[in-house]
């Protein structure tokens, strides 16, 4: 990992103005209650990366991702890396049932993310059911993908995994973006093996055979659907 050069921006940015506001966690807070929310986070930075925090520290922030990509990661005993989730912006990170993380974070590119103190987050939430509830919606966001994150690393075939995780990639990203045939894949191929549970050669040659059957096109950065269809069928088998 890199040594930490995180910077922070001092309190003063506006949440009414935040481009990702209505999918994230103070979606449900009125213009009183942000002016509020306001004054409880900062904005961070973080490089290519760096960590923004590891499993089993204690938690003493929250966040929420505003730009940028995320690798959530478990390492297991014997070194290797399970990529548990990649984050996007609009996620909320670090809030569990445990004082300590149960997994570890760190940029993929260049991060924006809102951090707020444990402390005075837990005490505003308090008498604002709201938000409380807008809390459990993404935590059941998370479980379900979580949930089918354990099916994917089952009984499917590389092909099968490959084409799931490039949809499903691609449906988050239309979420943000809007629809598109182009996906963005600022993950490396290591970190898609890593999430897969494959090989990074595995992984490589299921995205060249993937081309060569003319169902995408990789090009710089990511893919190309060529024909959707053909890997929507391969996800559903």
């Amino acid at each position: 990992m890199r040594a930490s050069v995180t910077m922070i921006e001092p309190n003063g940015h506006f949440c009414s103005d935040c481009a990702i506001r209505g999918i994230a966690v103070c979606a449900s807070l009125d213009l009183a209650e942000l002016r509020e929310f306001e004054h409880l986070g900062r904005r961070v930075h973080f490089a290519t990366g760096e960590t923004v925090f590891s499993e089993e520290d204690i938690t003493t922030s929250f966040f929420n991702l505003l730009e940028g990509v995320m690798r959530l990661y478990k390492l297991l005993p014997d070194g290797r890396r399970q990529i548990v989730g990649f984050a996007l912006p609009g996620d909320f990170l670090g809030m569990n049932m445990s004082s300590r993380h149960n997994f570890s974070a760190d940029a993929i590119g260049a991060v924006t993310a809102c951090q707020f103190a444990k402390v005075p987050f837990g005490r505003f939430i308090e008498d604002r059911p709201h938000l409380l509830q807008r809390i459990n919606e993404l935590a059941i966001r998370e479980l379900s993908q979580a949930r089918d994150h354990m099916v994917l690393l089952g009984r499917r075939s590389a092909d099968e995994k490959v084409a799931t995780f490039l949809l499903g990639w691609r449906e988050r990203l239309i979420a943000l973006k809007g629809s598109s045939n182009t996906v963005p894949l600022p993950m490396s191929r290591q970190d898609i093996a890593d999430y897969l549970g494959l090989t990074i050669e595995t992984v490589s040659r299921t995205f060249t055979k993937l081309e060569r059957h003319g169902a995408i096109e990789i090009i710089h950065g990511g893919i190309c659907l060529r024909d959707p269809a053909r890997v929507e069928a391969l996800a559903a088998a």
